[in-house]
């Protein structure tokens, strides 16, 4: 089979590969890798409390209003179900700069001081670009290769994962050591990518790939080998004080690195081109869909018994009139369906207890840090260990439960229960701390934290089908907002300034004698940590009933329509 291209042909291939799945897959990765912005909340969070004089429990109200907006994916997952791609990555794109340069204006003093409830109002609506992201990129890509979801969910939210040390170096290499600015680069270059890259990403036919798991693996490695760079060049940071050129070098290397997934996207879009130009060697008949240049396997489609005759015309009920049937499991759920399933409050309850603490933990990671008595180079050195190991979490979970459903048919809620248990041993670390540990803790807390999210849009994807996906899995979100309001600033922000109170007491001092409410010691986060553990601890309890309830399903063949389906187009 000829490899080449020729020169006359290089430009219908070229739009062809513009217009392949392969591309648009790329190009969800780098939309993915902008889209953990929330996640340098830790970085920016002490400006910010610092500019703007607000004590823990009201930047903890400004965090939980992040989570809020990060979380709460109702809208995205509504207007996707109306409206193109494309126009759900504009959206998220204008939210996404406006929300976070208005927070810019406000700390470097541009605009008059807001009040709280706006600044919560601008950094909600900055977070919410994300689940537009999420929305756009993450759910079309799961739709366009269904068979291998848990590996495209670890890849695209290891990638967000990675966001934020991604543009932690960027954001040196521009801006040098300044937090202020990173506000402004979360606020443009996101967007700046979901406008780039605005018409690739849309929804195609899903089509049989023989080697499509060995392709994802290769996607893996070179995610793999950012991830790793990353965490070297972070350490190294910490450890050598860098030039502006030094900054810009290691940042040049980012950029290849976060590219370097074009170049199998390339590969395999010419593998297609001259399996095109040459049927012959292929065993199969190739025919193209020509909305969607890819190859797709001939096949008589055969009636089976049971399945809608060609013509006739299929009647769907009303939502509303359908609320108490119950499809079976991996069937297309309506939205109402999935709302009022059993499966549905069972994993809610879990990414309430596993997601609401794990929020709380990375968004107080700063304030750990500075508690403790790090120095603020080594508090960024931990934020940049969550991001990576958010990574770690996320391509583990999303590949290992991938393997262990195909080759095992082990339930995919059981890799969550052991990811919640581990998540215990992370807040133990912050609750009684010793020399060194919280490096530990951010490692374990970040994995732990990146690992939950894959699993729960797989979940919901496997319970409830991939035709309302879209809502649901934005809907099975919302549990996290909700713990984090009440573990971060109910709980956290309370214990910590009541902790902070006391100690100005001990010294003879009153709250308005000090600019900033800051409690130093490792009594700090003791309560509220140990709080955070028991109730990990019950929500790997509560995923254990969804094991359960599962387990049957699971023992089946649960990608079984989608390879009929992809073999009959």
């Amino acid at each position: 089979m000829g490899r080449g291209i020729k020169g006359t042909e290089l430009l219908p291939f070229t739009l062809q590969f513009l217009r392949g799945r392969w591309f648009a897959l790329f190009a969800s990765f780098l939309i993915m890798a902008g889209a953990g912005a929330t996640y340098l909340f830790g970085t920016y969070s002490k400006e910010i409390k610092a500019t703007l004089d607000y004590d823990q429990t009201t930047l903890n109200l400004l965090g939980f209003s992040k989570d809020l907006g990060a979380n709460v994916g109702v809208f995205s997952g509504l207007i996707a179900e109306v409206t193109p791609t494309w126009f759900v990555l504009l959206v998220g794109a204008a939210l996404n700069f406006g929300g976070y340069f208005m927070i810019w204006l406000a700390v470097t003093g541009r605009i008059a001081k807001p009040k709280v409830w706006q600044m919560c109002i601008y950094i909600c609506i900055g977070a919410n670009s994300q689940n537009f992201a999420n929305t756009g990129a993450l759910v079309t890509s799961v739709k366009n290769f269904p068979e291998s979801r848990g590996s495209m969910l670890g890849l695209l939210k290891g990638y967000t994962g990675l966001s934020g040390a991604v543009m932690t170096q960027i954001y040196l290499a521009v801006y040098g050591n300044d937090s202020k600015s990173l506000i402004l680069l979360i606020g443009w270059l996101p967007a700046a990518i979901s406008v780039i890259f605005v018409y690739t990403i849309r929804t195609m036919k899903p089509v049989r790939h023989p080697n499509e798991i060995r392709v994802f693996y290769q996607f893996l490695s070179a995610s793999i080998l950012l991830a790793v760079f990353l965490m070297l060049i972070t350490l190294t940071e910490k450890l050598v004080t860098f030039s502006k050129a030094a900054y810009a070098g290691a940042a040049t290397v980012v950029c290849f690195l976060v590219f370097s997934p074009l170049f199998i996207s390339v590969r395999e879009e010419l593998l297609i081109w001259n399996m095109q130009k040459h049927p012959i060697d292929s065993p199969m008949e190739i025919t193209v869909d020509k909305s969607t240049p890819e190859i797709v396997e001939s096949k008589q489609v055969v009636s089976m018994p049971g399945s809608p005759k060609q013509g006739d015309e299929k009647v769907e009920k009303s939502c509303f009139l359908t609320i108490c049937d119950r499809p079976e499991r991996g069937e297309d759920y309506t939205i109402l369906q999935a709302l009022t399933s059993l499966d549905m409050w069972v994993l809610f309850l879990a990414t309430f207890c596993g997601l609401g603490a794990s929020l709380t933990a990375v968004d107080n990671l700063g304030q750990i840090g500075e508690s403790l008595g790090y120095p603020n180079k080594t508090v960024t050195s931990f934020v940049s260990l969550v991001s990576i190991w958010n990574f770690f979490g996320r391509v583990f979970s999303g590949f290992v439960s991938e393997t262990l459903i195909v080759k095992y048919k082990v339930p995919r809620p059981l890799m969550m229960t052991l990811v919640l248990l581990l998540a215990c041993i992370g807040y133990l670390l912050v609750a009684f701390p010793m020399p060194g540990s919280l490096y530990v803790a951010s490692i374990i807390i970040g994995f732990s934290f990146g690992a939950q999210l894959p699993l729960i849009f797989a979940i919901i994807s496997e319970l409830f089908g991939l035709k309302y996906y879209s809502t649901l899995f934005n809907c099975g979100q919302l549990a996290s907002p909700l713990g984090s309001y009440i573990f971060n600033v109910k709980l956290t922000g309370f214990l910590y300034d009541r902790e902070a109170m006391k100690d100005l007491a001990k010294k003879g001092l009153t709250r308005s004698s000090v600019k900033a409410l800051t409690c130093i010691g490792s009594h700090c986060y003791r309560l509220p940590f140990i709080i955070l553990t028991f109730v990990t601890f019950f929500g790997a309890l509560t995923s254990l009933i969804l094991v359960v309830r599962t387990r049957n399903y699971y023992r089946s063949d649960i990608y079984k329509k989608f390879r009929e389906n992809a073999e009959s187009l």
